[in-house]
């Protein structure tokens, strides 16, 4: 994969943020709001194949889950989808509502497709506080759990789904 980037950092005020991005030869989705929604479908279908089925997505009444084998507790809860598109992008951006990998409502993940010279696709997360991070005021190895499980697992995720993307688009 070609101009594969990947970032992470934490806030002063102790939210997490963090970048994955990957250059394209050729957009993979339609600058619209069509394409925007398959971003993001397609990052939850990823999910499920990345995890083997063991974490899936369920939408239920504006809302995606995801829960371990579909039935146990929420590990992480989105929001209703805002999509945006124009010439130069599609975004698809989920809010992140609670759960067990979640200290409290706040933040987003967020999946584009920005045009270019060339075009890239991202998943952004911004204003995240993971259960699995460290505290605020708190020593760094506290967060080891986040940095070093769920934040790997996030990239690893990011890596395959991009390569999906492209993949299916040469299709």
């Amino acid at each position: 994969m070609d101009g594969w980037e990947t970032w992470q950092r934490q806030t002063s005020d102790g939210a997490v943020e963090s970048e994955q991005r990957a250059a394209l030869s050729t957009p993979v989705v339609e600058y619209s709001p069509a394409g925007a929604d398959l971003l993001g479908r397609s990052y939850w279908r990823e999910v499920e194949r990345a995890t083997r089925g063991l974490v899936r997505a369920r939408e239920r009444d504006g809302t995606l889950d995801l829960r371990v084998l579909g039935r146990g507790p929420v590990l992480l809860r989105f929001g209703r989808p805002t999509v945006e598109a124009t010439s130069e992008l599609a975004l698809c951006t989920y809010p992140i509502e609670g759960g067990l990998l979640a200290q409290r409502k706040a933040g987003e993940i967020a999946f584009a497709q920005v045009g270019g010279s060339p075009p890239v696709v991202r998943s952004t997360i911004r204003g995240f506080f993971p259960s699995l991070a460290a505290r605020q005021g708190e020593r760094d190895w506290t967060g080891a759990l986040y940095s070093q499980v769920q934040s790997r697992i996030h990239v690893a995720i990011s890596r395959r789904y991009f390569a999906r993307l492209i993949a299916e688009a040469r299709r």
